[in-house]
């Protein structure tokens, strides 16, 4: 069988006779290579406030996550680092309501700013993704890999000493506030008495103090219901969405799935059959 195996070599982009344009308009054409999703292209050389521009801006149609992607060549040095979580903050600003992450794609990712990118992840949700132009005989082929994604978001609210209400919520969007309450109402054949937890950024439905799903405020009178999984559990519910032709995401063992009051009566035994699921990772 090893004698028909083939060895890849890797070279340098540069040396190909390609340039970061050369890469920017592969990913522009094609965003699906980052293997981050179905995305959609938002913008190309997106101009910044703070000066610059930003090379993609990509979207998740399904839960409008955005993605603030920087491209080089090359060894990674700080000042592209810095330019990256600008530029991320820049658009986090511009749509305050949306998850954003800021990505950077780089040829060469040394051992000191991977270190530094892996820290700076903890707090700001960064994602550095390879890129590899490889050689078999001749010829040639790009290669993405994600080296780095440990962001997970911070629990809002769990340690901060600010009190939320209801009535907070029915400020801030009465229409999330609306579907969490419907869902719990739903999840008490599940969970024995669930209640509702406000904190700044999400609405928990908990069971005896623990989270068991979250909901945030989305565009167009949407929530995106967030939930924890532990691995062994993942491809239970997966099937269960696939089969359901029910849109996801999946970041760091959290799924989540854009909803309304309308989706909810559409699938509530899908709905139901997760909380199930969940309760059994809980215990």
């Amino acid at each position: 069988m090893s004698e028909n195996m083939e060895f890849a070599k890797k070279i340098s982009i540069r040396e190909a006779g390609k340039d970061e344009y050369w890469l920017q308009d592969l990913i522009f054409e094609n965003p699906n290579c980052l293997c981050l999703g179905e995305l959609d292209v938002i913008e190309r050389e997106r101009r910044q406030s703070s000066g610059g521009r930003l090379d993609i801006l990509l979207k998740n149609p399904e839960d409008d996550t955005m993605y603030e992607v920087e491209i080089m060549l090359g060894e990674t040095d700080e000042t592209h680092i810095i330019r990256t979580i600008e530029y991320w903050d820049n658009e986090s600003r511009r749509w305050p309501q949306r998850q954003h992450f800021a990505v950077l794609v780089a040829e060469h990712i040394n051992r000191r700013f991977f270190n530094v990118i892996q820290l700076l992840s903890h707090s700001i949700p960064i994602i550095a993704i390879q890129a590899s132009l490889l050689e078999v005989h001749g010829k040639r082929a790009l290669f993405f890999s994600k080296i780095l994604d440990t962001y997970e978001e911070v629990d809002d609210g769990t340690t901060d000493n600010t009190i939320f209400t209801r009535e907070d919520w029915v400020n801030k969007s009465k229409c999330t506030l609306e579907t969490a309450e419907y869902l719990c109402k739903m999840f008490s054949t599940v969970f024995s008495e669930p209640i509702l937890n406000f904190v700044k950024a999400y609405i928990a439905i908990t069971q005896d103090g623990s989270n068991c799903f979250s909901l945030r405020k989305r565009s167009q009178n949407k929530s995106l219901l967030g939930f924890r999984l532990k691995e062994v559990f993942h491809n239970r519910v997966i099937e269960i969405l696939d089969n359901n032709n029910i849109s996801y995401t999946i970041i760091k063992n959290k799924f989540s799935i854009i909803i309304d009051k309308n989706i909810i009566d559409q699938n509530r035994d899908v709905l139901l059959a997760i909380a199930e699921i969940v309760k059994e990772n809980k215990n």
